[in-house]
Order: structure tokens, then sequence, then C-alpha cells
């Protein structure tokens, strides 16, 4: 029999679920061009969620159930309460774009926005690898229905047949090596994986053989070099507004993926993944720099400096074991909390600008669409400005903290090789501060080579207002963001 705790545990995850299965038979019913009802509901049970999972992380409870299989945590809270907001706002920038290009002659993009969400729920709650790995399909499913949503645009089919190749074999190199870790602990739950691994029994060689095949996995899910193949080509491809679904909140989600697998489940080796994702590192921000330089498209250029700055969530989680030693394990991955956190936050508004200056039949995606964008709204340009600023890392704005706290980190381990790295990543976002800074230059100086208005409906407008006002705003005052984001690893890693 089921205990009281393991439905508390999923109550969320239980309203999201019900509420997508409702919406999407209510759906049939609605006839409005652009499913205003549907629109209404999905957004309404979103920030229904988003307030149970608000609670939940006040409460600072741990809870695991279903026999161990998930857990209801602060730190998984949290990133859940991120994902809805961060789904909410997806789905108010991209409802009139989507509603322009024939998105919405039913309502799949709602209730597969939901599902999709489900999913990274229960990546993020998954205690058991096989769990994570449900949840990681049910995300992926539901990604690839929604690249390939327009079914009348060839560029948008041929991204979404690219993604179902490389994610299934991502998802094959992730499956292999979790039977590899079963084979050797005869165990799924990551507890137990723990202590199995922990217990220094069972052959390093076997370990370290089905950890190479789930830090591929992971680097997959996370966009990173040599497995970030799949998004410039996917970003630019998809409908814009779905470019933003998943370049967003699903950050977030494999984010809590890595937490669960690689340091819940694998800390005691540690000093063997973390020299995987010294590589990773590395490569991301060398690849995603030098590359986004070249680019013309917008979309294009984001998804490679998506690329880069991955890898700065990477460079976090370095620093978490130094040498056997775990007492920096707060500082280094509340880090990288932090700056995944506040990177979302910044694509939401930086996409928003892109979907509302896209109309029907033109869409806004190459640099050179923004020339003169101060002349004709000066408060677009701005937020757009804000947003290409933080992900360069200049203060004070939320980008340039979260590059900050991530170094700190590296230099607080005193080791010479993450020091050297640091430096490495300070050079890398002084070469990636040239493409951003492209992009305002194009704003501000070029002249206008449009005169078409610019229109928001009123949600629009203020979600878009308060975006890029947050990104200044924790980048003037990080520290109740940082603080939470501490709290919230220290009870990960003391439960």
């Amino acid at each position: 029999m089921i205990d009281k705790l393991s439905w508390i545990s999923v109550y969320p995850e239980v309203v999201l679920a019900v509420m997508a299965c409702a919406i999407a038979l209510l759906d049939l019913g609605v006839s409005s061009p652009k499913r205003t009802a549907t629109y209404v509901m999905t957004l309404l049970t979103l920030a229904f969620v988003a307030a149970m999972q608000y609670f939940y992380a006040a409460g600072g409870n741990t809870v695991y159930g279903f026999g161990n299989t998930v857990v209801s945590d602060p730190m998984g809270n949290w990133l859940k309460f991120f994902a809805a907001i961060a789904m909410m706002m997806t789905l108010v920038y991209g409802r009139a774009y989507a509603a322009d290009r024939g998105m919405l002659r039913g309502g799949e993009l709602f209730t597969l926005s939901l599902f999709s969400l489900l999913g990274m729920f229960v990546m993020i709650s998954g205690n058991n690898f096989l769990v994570i790995y449900l949840g990681l399909e049910l995300l992926t499913l539901s990604s690839y229905a929604l690249v390939a949503l327009r079914r009348d645009d060839g560029t948008a089919t041929e991204a979404s047949m690219k993604y179902f190749v490389l994610g299934a074999m991502a998802s094959g190199f992730l499956l292999y090596g979790i039977s590899m870790l079963y084979g050797a602990t005869g165990t799924l739950d990551i507890g137990a994986v723990f202590q199995a691994v922990n217990s220094g029994q069972i052959k390093h060689q076997v370990l370290v053989f089905g950890l190479v095949f789930i830090v591929a996995g992971l680097g997959f899910k996370l966009g990173v070099v040599p497995f970030h193949m799949w998004i410039p080509d996917v970003y630019q491809g998809a409908p814009t507004a779905v470019t933003l679904l998943i370049g967003g909140a699903p950050k977030l989600a494999a984010f809590g993926m890595l937490i669960r697998l690689l340091v819940e489940g694998l800390l005691p080796l540690a000093i063997d993944w973390q020299q995987m994702l010294a590589v990773l590192s590395v490569g991301s921000l060398l690849v995603g720099n030098l590359a986004a330089i070249m680019q013309t498209n917008l979309k294009r250029m984001l998804a490679f400096s998506t690329i880069s700055q991955m890898g700065f969530v990477l460079l976090g989680l370095l620093a978490g074991v130094v040498n056997g030693n775990t007492l920096s394990t707060m500082n280094a991955y509340s880090s990288s909390m932090f700056y995944v956190v506040t990177y979302v936050l910044t694509t939401l508004a930086s996409f928003g600008v892109i979907l509302l200056l896209s109309r029907e039949g033109f869409e806004s995606e190459e640099i050179s669409d923004f020339a003169g964008l101060s002349e004709r709204s000066p408060l677009y340009a701005g937020v757009m400005a804000i947003c290409m600023f933080s992900l360069a890392g200049i203060p004070p704005l939320v980008g340039f903290s979260a590059k900050l706290s991530v170094l700190q980190a590296l230099i607080a381990s005193g080791q010479t090789v993450y020091i050297a790295l640091a430096l490495f990543a300070v050079l890398m976002s002084l070469i990636g501060a040239f493409y951003y800074l492209r992009v305002i230059k194009v704003m501000w100086f070029d002249k206008s080579t449009s005169t078409a208005p610019i229109s928001a409906a009123m949600d629009v407008r203020t979600v878009l207002s308060v975006n890029g006002a947050l990104v200044l705003v924790l980048g003037i005052f990080p520290g109740g963001l940082m603080t939470l984001c501490s709290n919230a690893i220290v009870k990960m890693l003391t439960t």
C-alpha cells in the first residue's frame, strides 16, 4: 500500500499530469483561433503548480516516496518552481508568434508543453536511475513533436529529424551507462548506488566504463562539446517559440539530472567525472565562443552562446571535490545552480524580444533585422541590450554575478589546474563579448531597415519588462538568490 508521504512527494506532478490530460480534452471544444481558453487554463495550471513548488521549497522538507524512487527536496522544488515560471513566460512570449504561423489550429503547443514540463519534474525528482530516464524520455519525445509542429515548414521538419536521431543516440548512451552501473552495483536506487560505489568493493574500471556513457548522455542533454551537433540546427530550424521552450526550462532539468546522477549517486567517482567535465567545459567554451563570432543568424548565434554558457555551468561542478576533500561542494554546486537559473532568466528575455519583433510572414532572426531597433522602440532595444550585456558577463548585470561566483569557486579550490581553467574562462568571455556587443551596436548605432510598427499584447509587454528588470535587479542584489541556491544545495547534500 502506498503511504501518504509518497503522495505528498508527487502532488504537483499529479496535478500537472491530470490538468495536461484535462486541457487536451477540453481543447477539443475550443474554437478560438488563438485558443484563448486553452491558453488561460494552461497558465493557471502552471501558476498553481509553481505555487505548490514554492510552498514545498519554503518548507525545507525532504520527502522520499514510492520506495525511494522519487524525492522532494528544496533543491528539486526550487528548480521545478523556476521551470514552471519559465514555461509560463515561454507561452506568454510565444502565443502570438504561434498563432500567426498556424501552430494553434489545435492545442498541441499547450498540452505538449505541459507534458514536457512533467518530464522535467520527473527528471528533477528522480531518486532512481530508471525514473530519471523515464522523465528524460517524456521531455524529449514532447520536444521532438514541438519542433515539428509547423507541419508545412520543411526547415522545422528537418530540425526535428536531426533532433530525434541524435537524441535517440544520446538516450542509448545514457541507458547503456545506467545498465553498466546496474550490472556492477545490482541496484538502480541512487542512494544504494552511492553506498555500493563508496564501499570500494566494485572494480573501478567497470564503474568508469559506465560513467563514460552516462556523462556522454548528460553532455548531449546539456548541449556541450562534442555532443553539441544538434544545438545550432535545432535552434535555427525550430519555430522560435519552440526554440525558447527547448533552450529555457529544460536546462534547469538537465542541471537537476546532473546533480542527481553525478553528485548524489556517483560522488565517490568525482575524481573521474570531474576530469571528463573539465574536457567538455574547455571544448564548449572554445567552440561555442569562436563559432558564435561567425554567425549572422541571431538564433544560431545564441545556440553557440548556449554551448559556451553550459561550459561555464560545468566549470562550477569541477571544484566540488578537491583531493578527496568535499568541504567546497556547497560553494561549487550552488554557483552552478545560480548560473543556470540566471542564464535561463536571461535567455527568456532575449528570445522574448526576438518573438516580439517577428510578425506574420517574417522571422526576425537575422542580426541585421535588429538594425535601428532603438529608434523604433527604446524599451525593447534596452531589454535586449541588458540581456546581451548580461550574457557577456558585464557588471552590474546578473550574468556578471553568475560568472564571478563560478570563477570564485574554481579559485577557492587552490588547485593550479582550476585556477588555469578560471583564467581560460575569462579569456573566452572576453572573446564572447564581441558577438554580444555586435548585436547592441546594430540595435543602437545602425540605421533602421524597417518601419513596421512594433505591437504587443499587454501581457507580453508586462512580462518582458519585468523579465528585463529582473536581469538588472538580480545583478545589483544577487545575495538573495545566491543564498537560496546555497541553502538548497546544503539540504540536498545533507539528506
